[in-house]
Formats: structure tokens, sequence, C-alpha cells
């Protein structure tokens, strides 16, 4: 057993955020579990072997197990290697009269019985899906791009967010635990058997702003600066997007050069209650000027107690042969408050306002056009994100 004990400081935080305390694990080791208790603050958890990272839970926990088949929802099952181990503490809130800790390591030779897993909730029937227009082979999909389990901070397995998404009409949701992706592995299956199409999906959460990463592309490292996660991403077949940019403690402000910054953004999101509030627009013409933010939604659902609602809003791909990541790079995307909610289409050289009746059409260049009809077809007004406004200016649908 292996402890580490002391007082964290407002001044530790301010000079390193990350602490690392080692643990050393012997040859022949089946699990090791960690235990971390404080007094005060919060505290995040998570920790990497030699052979790299190998979970994460931030505040959700306060303890974890790592074994060779099974782990902790947030950490990566397989065989403990032998060496030098570190357990990662976050020190996200130290109040300023410090805060106690105290963190226990223990290993043991005698493999754990694994939790017996809950059954997967049954498969739910499905709303029926909208007919939108769509050029031939292509057919536009509906999505939430933000999302959590219990690998993260969320309440529900991905079985149960699988079946949620399903139930709500959403054909494909982006499963983004923070800082982890143990919960890939299992997305294949509970996605089959809710009938959705689970994108692995990871949050890249620090302090001064969180960023979607999306594909199969293994763990970003949240340790290192913005542009190296973009880098990453591309490098690895995803995409990443900054995440709601405007939203408390979480909007973000890390430096991003702007010649790495990645066009998708999280406009909005479920913070962006009061659509008339123009400052989520006006920042994203800020992040890209010229027009070329492609514009995404998504819940942040956690929880089905909390306010937050899967799929809402709604992200819609016009995809083909339901490949939602190249739909997403291609830019075409559209963005409505639900999945039954209106909706403004870019399809090919036209835009399409469907149940919008007495809104207007705002172009990139500021020009506005009333929508007078339930199904209304217009020029679209150049590259660059549109909108559906209300008569009061508040935002009903975004258009990439």
């Amino acid at each position: 057993m292996t402890s580490h004990s002391g007082r964290w400081t407002l001044e530790d935080r301010l000079e390193q955020g990350l602490r690392e305390l080692p643990f050393d694990v012997p040859p022949g080791t089946a699990s090791i579990t960690v235990e971390l208790s404080h007094e005060g603050g919060v505290i995040d958890l998570g920790c990497h072997g030699p052979s790299g990272f190998r979970g994460w839970s931030g505040g959700a926990r306060r303890a974890f197990t790592v074994a060779a088949d099974w782990a902790t929802p947030g950490y990566l099952p397989g065989e403990p290697e032998p060496g030098i181990w570190h357990v990662w503490l976050g020190l996200h809130r130290i109040p300023p009269g410090g805060t106690p800790y105290e963190v226990t390591v223990t290993t043991s030779t005698v493999p754990p019985d694994a939790p017996d897993a809950p059954p997967p909730p049954p498969r739910p029937a499905r709303p029926p899906r909208r007919a939108l227009p769509a050029p031939a082979g292509t057919r536009w999909l509906a999505g939430d791009l933000h999302s959590h389990t219990v690998h993260s901070d969320g309440t529900l397995t991905v079985h149960e967010l699988a079946c949620l998404a399903a139930g709500r009409g959403l054909d494909f949701l982006a499963v983004t635990d923070h800082n982890t992706v143990s919960h890939h592995p299992l997305l294949p299956a509970a996605g089959a058997h809710a009938g959705v199409l689970l994108l692995p999906g990871q949050e890249v959460t620090t302090d001064l702003g969180h960023a979607n990463v999306f594909g199969d592309t293994g763990w970003i490292d949240f340790r290192r600066p913005s542009a190296d996660w973009a880098a990453a991403a591309a490098g690895n077949g995803g995409l990443m997007s900054i995440n709601h940019p405007l939203s408390g403690d979480c909007a973000w402000r890390r430096p991003l050069p702007e010649e790495d910054r990645p066009p998708f953004v999280e406009i909005w999101h479920s913070s962006w209650w009061d659509r008339t509030w123009g400052a989520p627009l006006a920042w994203t013409d800020l992040w890209l000027p010229g027009g070329g933010a492609v514009p995404l939604g998504g819940s942040d659902f956690h929880d089905p107690a909390q306010h937050k609602t899967l799929g809402e809003p709604t992200t819609w791909v016009l995809a083909e042969d339901d490949d939602v990541l190249g739909a997403l790079a291609a830019g075409r995307t559209s963005v409505s408050a639900d999945p039954g909610a209106p909706v403004l289409l870019r399809v090919e050289d036209d835009l399409i306002a469907i149940g919008a009746d007495g809104t207007v059409v705002v172009r990139p260049d500021g020009r506005r056009v009333a929508v007078r009809g339930d199904h209304v077809r217009i020029p679209a007004g150049g590259p660059g994100m549109h909108r559906l406004e209300t008569s009061v200016n508040e935002v009903i649908a975004l258009c990439g």
C-alpha cells in the first residue's frame, strides 16, 4: 500500500493545477485500487501507467479500480503493467484556507470479482422520422453532439443513454465523456441494441474551456495545448469543436492561434436559454472572420433529473450512407430546438424553411427575408451560416 497526504493550498493550484503522485506496481499485480479523501474544494481524479493513460473520473468519484478484465467506468481495463504509475489530482477548486487530502493506493495479486452489469433496458419504440427534402443518395439525420454517461459525471449507462436517444427520435448521438475514452468499446453494442448510431467522442475538459473531439481518435491529452488537441483529432480521422463558448465558468478562454482554429462550434448549447441574446452569434463571427464557422448543437445531457433534455437542441446532418462524421466534416449541418421544431436546411443552392411560417431568414451579410408558408424555398445567400429568427429576433434554427 502507498499513501500520500498533505494540504493543497491556493498557491499550489496557481503554481500547477494538475499534480502527479507516484506509486509502484510490482510484477504479478492483478488489480489497483485508488482512494481519495479530502475536505472542501473540488479535486479531480485520474491516473496513468508506464504505457500511458489509464483513466479519468474528474470530480465524479473518489475511488477507482483497474484490473485485467474490468475497471471502474472512466478507466481502461487491462493487465496492470509493472512499474511506476501516477495518480492524477486536478486541483480544480482550492479554497483560501487550503484542502487537506489523502490518497491511498492498494495493489493485489488476486483478481477481483467484476461487479454485475445491469441488464440493458428494452429497445424503445421510436417516433416516426421526419421526411425532410434531401438530394438523391442522402438524408437528414437527427442527433445530439454532447452527452455524458457514468464513464464521467453522467448518471446513465451507455445502454440506458442509447435507449433514451432512440426514444427521443434521434438517429445518432455523440457520447462525449470528460477526458476519457473508456466508453468507446461499449458504443457499437449499445447502439445496435437501441437502434441508434453512437458516435465516439471525448469532451476535452480544462478550467479554461472544453472541446469535443468526435471520432475513434484514441485518447486526446487534455494536458497539452489546444492546438495539439486539434492536430491529434485531425491526424486520427476525427474532428474537434469548441464547446459552449459562452457558458459561465466553462466558457472558452484558451489560447488557440487563428490558423489552428477548427470551424466547428457548439453555438447552440443548453445554456443558451434566451436565444434573443446575440453574444454566441457575435463570438462565432469573431472566432472565424468571414463566416467560416460550422454551427453545431448539443444538449450536454447528464441526468434525466436535470433541466437538460437529450436532443434539445437537435443537430441535423445531411449524410451519405449514414456517415455522420463525413457530413460534419463537409459542414452539412442544421440546428433546431428539438427533433420536431422548425428547421432551415441548405439543399444544394437553396435554403428550405419548414414549419417556419411568419419567421425571418437572416443571411450571413445581414439581409433578411420573411418566410410565408410552411415549406418555403429561397436562394441561399452564398456561403456561411444562415439562421431563422422570430419577429422578436429569437433564434429558432441555424444552418451551415
